[in-house]
């Protein structure tokens, strides 16, 4: 991993000149407007001998310095709401019938899903017996109709299911005319034989015509059979043959990127995708990689997703239960692959996966654990509407909804010793289980809790920071804490797919201080967000035995939501309630948990343009 843009020394220097050398041994190009492809494309620097620095001094602003790039260096897009679910994912040669078991597996075990990613079997793989079947190996763009034989027809039924679609691709190898002898034709016919010769177009997406030609031909075909967006694998540390400098992650980044914005204007751009350097936060979502099977691995990753947003890098998703074949003895450890999922809840995005390896299995249904497995999964879910919203906040702020201790206690020795410690978002501290349990399933952990207090959701006690404090948890729990002062909104358990909107939410309060939160909303999908949303403010206020709650009214655009909702408030942190009120109606419709020292309230459906107003009298 290269320098990030965060130094305790409090300053950094970006050299984006053209002598300078990234990291993977491209370099920086200039970006110019291109008619043909009708977007920025690269082009040499007028003066290649050129400085080109830029100074970054902030002390330990540390947020300030991130946010202060994203304005030179663009902004973080808003990826759909749909990639925030569950992603089922696997490299495993499944044919269209294994899909369609796949799904019912799903559905009759109770699994919230979003997202269904076809890896790199969809097309020809090497396994087949002959070429006249399906020719190609890691670079692919036909059919692999021996395993699905109707393509549109699955994924017209994987839709049907709730599911978006992504196909992997590994496009280095160009275009074979064997392969997909009508992609190669076409694109032969309009290039003039231009890039290839004896059978295959080579890959020049470094050029316009070859760029337009393919995305014209190839992938136009595939989206509209079904695919909702692509996962670009493979070039990773490669620089253009074709054009000397340009780094080949990079660029295959920035054209499929921006090929959507031009070509899809019906949905929000989109691309899942590896790290090709300063300037891919603006391509959204990357994956980590082949990571191995075992606790290290997973150790390491709370560490490298919170450090990734000191290069903006905010949308981060892992291989959830690892990749890579470690040891037989855990490549299917129950407690491994929990404790993974659990801390894949409180990252960007929530997606399992694994190597083509039948020794290693990822149907979280087939697991011993599989309740404790579809809580966690369910618990995502829950949380969606805090995540958008924190999601919306990185747009705007440039701070990733992962994000190190020390963006928010610079000072504190601490904040930069707890490295498997991290924020989510404004309001949750989180510190991931990421060792097996000693005995009897209870793991110990130990915790610093920054300044404030820290209402812990596993096991329902306020604890006072600045501290360290040795805790234990059962397999069933997750160590995440509220702030105090908080207030976190949940979607009700009855959602499956994050794209739905809920008549009814869930207000998570921990009361006994002044707080305040917001709740985003907007069409989930749409290209105007910027301008085209709506935020709901949620305040609370404490003195002596009294609490007040409120749910401000909706301000701003939300076409396709719902107008109206009920709500239940679980506020914690509080003693038995006298009298309850809403909007100054004395009403019985609570109850008090003493095990969880939380008051529920279920607050009737109300125009989401009225405020309701709370007020709770607690005993002494």
């Amino acid at each position: 991993m290269e320098n990030g843009l965060i130094s305790r020394s409090g300053w950094a220097v970006i050299d984006d000149s053209w002598e300078a050398t990234r990291a993977d041994g491209s370099h920086s190009f200039a970006l110019e407007p291109n008619p043909e492809v009708g977007y920025d494309w690269w082009a040499y620097r007028n003066d290649p001998q050129a400085i080109d620095l830029y100074f970054m001094g902030y002390g330990n602003e540390y947020k300030k310095a991130i946010g202060d790039f994203t304005k030179i260096a663009g902004k973080i897009p808003l990826p759909p709401a749909y990639v925030f679910g569950y992603w089922y994912s696997r490299y495993y040669s499944y044919s269209a019938d294994d899909y369609r078991e796949i799904m019912r597996e799903i559905k009759k075990n109770d699994i919230p899903t979003d997202v269904m990613i076809l890896d790199m079997d969809w097309h020809w793989n090497g396994k087949a017996s002959s070429e006249s079947e399906n020719i190609g190996g890691w670079t692919g763009w036909s059919w692999n109709t021996n395993l699905i034989p109707e393509p549109t027809k699955l994924l017209q039924e994987i839709h049907d299911n709730g599911y978006k679609i992504a196909l992997n691709l590994h496009p280095a190898d160009g275009i074979d005319s064997i392969e997909s002898p009508s992609y190669y034709k076409a694109m032969s016919r309009e290039l003039g034989g231009k890039y290839g010769s004896n059978g295959k177009i080579a890959w020049y997406l470094d050029y316009p015509d070859f760029t337009k030609s393919f995305f014209d031909n190839v992938i136009r075909d595939h989206e509209s059979e079904g695919v909702d967006f692509w996962w670009l694998d493979w070039q990773q540390h490669l620089t253009s043959p074709y054009t000397p400098g340009l780094g080949q992650t990079f660029w295959c980044n920035h054209v499929f990127y921006n090929d959507m914005v031009k070509n899809r204007p019906d949905r929000r751009p989109v691309i899942f995708h590896r790290w090709g350097g300063l300037g891919s936060h603006r391509y959204q979502i990357g994956f980590s990689g082949d990571a191995l099977i075992n606790f290290p691995t997973l150790a390491f990753e709370p560490y490298f997703t919170s450090t990734a947003s000191n290069v903006g890098y905010a949308f981060w998703g892992h291989d959830l239960g690892g990749h890579a074949f470690t040891d037989e003895k855990i490549v299917n450890d129950p407690e491994l692959m929990l404790r993974w999922i659990q801390f894949g809840v409180f990252t960007p995005i929530f997606r399992s996966h694994a190597t083509d390896d039948s020794r290693i299995e990822r149907r979280i249904w087939k697991f011993p654990n599989f309740p404790k497995l579809r809580d966690a999964v369910k618990l995502r879910y829950a949380l969606f509407p805090y995540i958008y919203t924190m999601a919306r906040e990185t747009f705007d702020t440039g701070i990733g909804m992962c994000r190190p201790l020390y963006y928010e206690y610079p000072e504190s020795e601490e904040a930069y010793k707890y490295e498997g410690e991290y924020f989510f978002g404004n309001d949750i501290l989180v510190a991931p289980i990421t060792e097996p349990a000693l005995e009897d399933g209870i793991s110990s952990k130990e915790i610093w809790f920054p300044e404030g207090k820290w209402w812990s959701v596993a096991t329902d006690e306020l604890i006072e920071g600045p501290c360290r404090k040795t805790m234990c948890f059962t397999q069933e729990q997750i160590p995440y804490f509220f702030k105090q002062g908080a207030i976190i909104p949940y979607n009700p358990p009855t959602v499956m797919n994050v794209t739905e909107r809920p008549g009814h939410l869930i207000l998570n309060f921990v009361s006994g201080c002044k707080g305040e939160g917001v709740l985003y909303e907007d069409d989930g999908d749409n290209n105007d967000y910027s301008t085209v949303f709506a935020t709901t403010i949620l305040r609370q206020s404490f003195k002596n035995n009294k609490g007040e709650y409120v749910i401000t009214p909706r301000q701003g655009i939300y076409t396709n939501g719902v107008n109206a909702r009920s709500y239940t408030f679980r506020i914690y942190n509080t003693t038995q309630p006298v009298a309850v009120k809403v909007n100054g109606v004395e009403t019985s419709n609570y109850s008090y948990d003493v095990k969880r020292k939380c008051t529920n309230i279920d607050i009737p459906c109300t125009d989401c343009t009225t405020e309701v107003k709370v007020r709770v009298v607690y005993s002494k």
